[in-house]
């Protein structure tokens, strides 16, 4: 990062770093614990390279390229000098994300580190002269709230690992007895309920990184739309929005949701074609090297290439009555949760074996319908498409994100 010519500061990081993280995962899986998930090194790792690859990529906007060929929030990110050494073992390394993240953005932690975190989001509150820079300490918010009702959420979804999930264990849906003594819809229903059970210890890693960064006073994001004090700036997890989501993207936004943005801000909004492919690729590669990341990560191409064609092609049809809006909604959650269980499940499997043992069982039905049903609705997904980037053209502003656009 300080020697790299600024063109390519960015590329170098990024094969450096994930190159060195591939190196590490493949010599723990297939040396140490093949088809074991343990805790250990890779995980801090994996969180230290977002870092490392997001602020060279920052470092690249801020001292390469010009204002007007950023998004706004590329321009708000943007780092105009390189950090110094302390600044950088700071960002990288720092005690509140180094175990599970989130990976925040550079110029939100130094603004953390330096006292400008709150006051900069309540600026229209702010008043000179207080001897405070500008910032009135009475105003300053507490964390007490946002902090306590995380670690209650933490307590809920650790009794429920404790109990339900450890009765529904995942290697049971390739059980040789299961598998071949049990209906196709039974062995549908076991995978539905075991991949729900799985989730809160996610839930539970991820809450609890919220409330250790809320704690030390980050994580403030402004005030919500009644005023109160808002604590979701780190936010990695929306588990209502995961638990309702009627669609494959609604879960991917609201899940790991730090990684999702990271995901989006070095690879999905500047690979100059097969964006969804290369950012599902990275991010299997990311993961680790157990085959089930690979299987999870490429599974999910045609599913949100079809979940966008069905989408565009059929959901207008169903918004003319709350009714018919109604039946949508619940068809589609039911099959974006059957979708995400069937894709998800190698992640959980981690084995090439396992995972081939249970696409088997399940017929490779979701493949097979996700395929045919991009084929089938493709021309008039594309046709929707070029319509919407038409208008959006005469609409949107040069450089948007599009963030508002919802697939």
């Amino acid at each position: 990062m300080l020697k790299a010519d600024i063109n390519n500061v960015h590329k170098y990081s990024m094969v450096t770093a994930m190159g060195y993280l591939t190196a590490c995962q493949v010599s723990r899986v297939f040396i140490f614990n093949y088809g074991i998930l343990s805790t250990d090194f890779s995980g801090p790792l994996m969180m230290v390279t977002q870092k490392v690859t997001t602020l060279a990529f920052q470092l690249h906007d801020g001292m390469c390229k010009k204002s007007q060929q950023l998004t706004p929030e590329q321009k708000r990110l943007a780092i105009n000098a390189r950090p110094s050494l302390i600044e950088y073992l700071s960002y990288t390394l720092n005690f509140l994300s180094v175990l599970v993240g989130p990976c925040t953005d550079y110029q939100d932690y130094m603004d953390f580190i330096e006292g400008r975190h709150v006051s900069r989001r309540l600026q229209p509150h702010c008043h000179a002269g207080n001897g405070y820079g500008g910032y009135s300490r009475k105003l300053e918010p507490s964390p007490l709230g946002a902090v306590c009702r995380k670690l209650l959420i933490c307590l809920v979804c650790m009794l429920f690992h404790l109990t339900v999930t450890r009765s529904l264990p995942v290697a049971y849906n390739v059980d040789p007895g299961f598998v071949s003594s049990a209906s196709f819809l039974s062995r549908l229903a076991y995978a539905f309920f075991s991949i729900q059970a799985a989730r809160p210890k996610f839930y539970f890693a991820w809450t609890l990184a919220e409330a250790v960064h809320n704690a030390a006073g980050y994580g403030f994001s402004g005030t919500d739309a009644s005023g109160k004090p808002a604590w979701e700036l780190v936010s990695n997890v929306n588990i209502l929005g995961i638990e309702t989501a009627t669609s494959v993207k609604a879960f991917i936004d609201n899940w790991n949701i730090r990684t999702g943005v990271w995901l989006k801000a070095v690879c999905y909004d500047r690979a100059p074609r097969q964006r969804l492919a290369l950012t599902f690729l990275l991010s299997a590669l990311w993961h680790g090297a157990y085959p089930g990341y690979y299987f999870t990560f490429i599974t999910a191409i045609p599913i949100t290439i079809a979940a966008r064609a069905v989408r565009r092609s059929v959901r207008h049809l169903f918004l003319g009555s709350d009714g018919l809006k109604l039946g949508y909604d619940v068809i589609t959650w039911a099959a974006t949760q059957l979708a995400i269980c069937y894709t998800v499940m190698p992640f959980l499997l981690l084995a090439l074996e396992s995972t081939m043992i249970y696409y088997r069982s399940m017929y490779f039905y979701v493949h097979i319908i996700s395929i045919l049903a991009a084929i089938a609705l493709y021309p008039k997904h594309r046709a929707a498409s070029s319509a919407s980037s038409s208008a959006s053209s005469r609409s949107v502003p040069a450089h948007s994100n599009n963030n508002h656009k919802v697939d």
